[in-house]
Parts: C-alpha cells; structure tokens; sequence
C-alpha cells in the first residue's frame, strides 16, 4: 500500500455499516453527493481565478441536478452492467423532496448520478471513479 493510500484509508476510516449493494440508493447518493462536491472544488481551485464569486459559479455549472442529468445520459453508454442497475436504483429512489431550480426528471437523474459515485467510493473503486470524475470535468453539458 503506498503512503498516499495509506493516508487516505486512515483520514476516510469509516466505512459504511452493509456492504455498497445493500445500501439505500439515497445514502449512496448522500455521499456520492459529496464526493462529487469535493472532486470538482478542488477542480475550479486548481485554475487560476479564486475569487469565491468566481469558485461558486464555476462549480455550480458542474454540479447544478441540471448539469449531472445531461452529465449521466452522455455517461450510460460506457457504464457495465452493474453501474446501470445502480443508476436505476438511484433514479427510482423517492427522496420526498424536490429540485428548487430543476425538473422532476432532472432531478431524479441528478440522484441517479449521485448514487453512481456513492457506490463506487464506498467499494473503493477508486480507478473507476476517477476515470468517471474526469470525464465530468471535460464534459461540456452546454453544449449537449
């Protein structure tokens, strides 16, 4: 185990109390929620402007459930098979709250997305999820 993951596994030490396919969808997407929040804040703080108008705005544009919709329709075709179920679970979720600035739909696909990061964090396919994470940042949902 290198130092990196060493340091990691000892500052995240809590693992969840079942394993990540028993886990209720909305506590995956709970998580995944902020997994994905720090991810792209460290994003926009790795680029040059960080006024914290600035930080907001750029972040937002990457994590708004209208963005993570567009964001998971471009993502399907290259999820496994194990990744769509979870994406479904997360999509069928009923989270007895709604968007304030997105469609129902949206919203439930933003969940969907969500639970996606959640399950891989917590069955630590760190690989995976980067590769995930990475395809976030250059992906553009402007322009879809």
């Amino acid at each position: 185990m290198s130092e990196q993951d060493l340091v990691f596994t000892n500052l995240f030490a809590f693992p969840p109390s079942k394993s990540p396919e028993l886990l209720n969808p909305l506590v995956l997407a709970y998580i995944g929620d902020a997994v994905y929040e720090v991810f792209i804040r460290q994003y926009v703080i790795s680029g040059a402007n960080h006024r914290p108008n600035h930080l907001h705005r750029a972040s937002t544009g990457y994590v708004s459930a209208k963005a993570q919709s567009k964001l998971l329709t471009a993502l399907m075709p290259m999820l496994t098979e194990a990744e769509v179920d979870i994406v479904k679970r997360g999509r069928n979720a009923k989270s007895g709250t709604t968007a304030k600035n997105a469609e129902v739909l949206e919203y439930r696909h933003s969940t969907a997305f969500e639970c996606l990061i959640g399950y891989l964090y917590y069955k630590q396919a760190f690989e995976r999820l980067k590769e995930i994470l990475n395809f976030a940042i250059a992906f553009d949902p402007k322009q879809q």
